[in-house]
């Protein structure tokens, strides 16, 4: 009788300790995307990891001044365009390109890059399909982590910190 009541409780306690439920482990950089249909019909898809700050700085230490940055974390993020289009006047063809930056005080380089499936750190200037520079906006609040988004009126704004930047995307006519 004693030996059938410790292993009641054995199994008890057992079955108790699997019945917690693990919270799943929030990821340094998680995924992240924003998808939409512009006014004007073109569909546009962006898939990134977004880095938190933790205390770093936009500039110096991360997403340094004058060097080329993946423009978020793990994997190439990605931007994709279903219809020829214009951004910021200029001319790009219909698809998907790796989407990288190069901060600068007032203002940064814009790319997109024909190879758009490899990991972050990897880049190759020959297969830039557009550049171009847009002005740096200054934000009065401070966002975390690194925010993507496109909206209806074909605007796509990258926010981080209290750093942001801004283009135009249209349907190239």
């Amino acid at each position: 009788m004693k030996a059938q009541l410790i292993l009641i409780c054995f199994l008890l306690i057992g079955g108790l300790g699997f019945a917690q439920e693990k919270a799943p482990a929030q990821k340094a950089s998680p995924p992240d995307s924003s998808k939409v249909t512009t006014t004007d019909g073109v569909t546009i898809e962006i898939k990134y990891s977004s880095p938190a700050l933790k205390g770093r700085q936009i500039g110096i230490d991360v997403a340094q001044v004058g060097q080329r940055w993946r423009t978020g974390a793990n994997e190439t993020t990605t931007i994709s365009f279903d219809k020829n289009v214009t951004i910021n006047g200029e001319n790009l063809m219909a698809g998907k390109y790796g989407l990288h930056t190069i901060p600068g005080e007032n203002q940064t380089v814009i790319i997109f890059n024909k190879t758009w499936k490899q990991w972050g750190t990897k880049y190759e200037e020959k297969d830039d399909a557009l550049r171009f520079i847009v002005d740096n906006e200054t934000r009065t609040t401070s966002q975390e982590r690194l925010k993507i988004t496109a909206d209806k009126s074909g605007k796509i704004q990258i926010v981080w910190g209290t750093y942001g930047l801004s283009m135009m995307v249209k349907a190239a006519k």
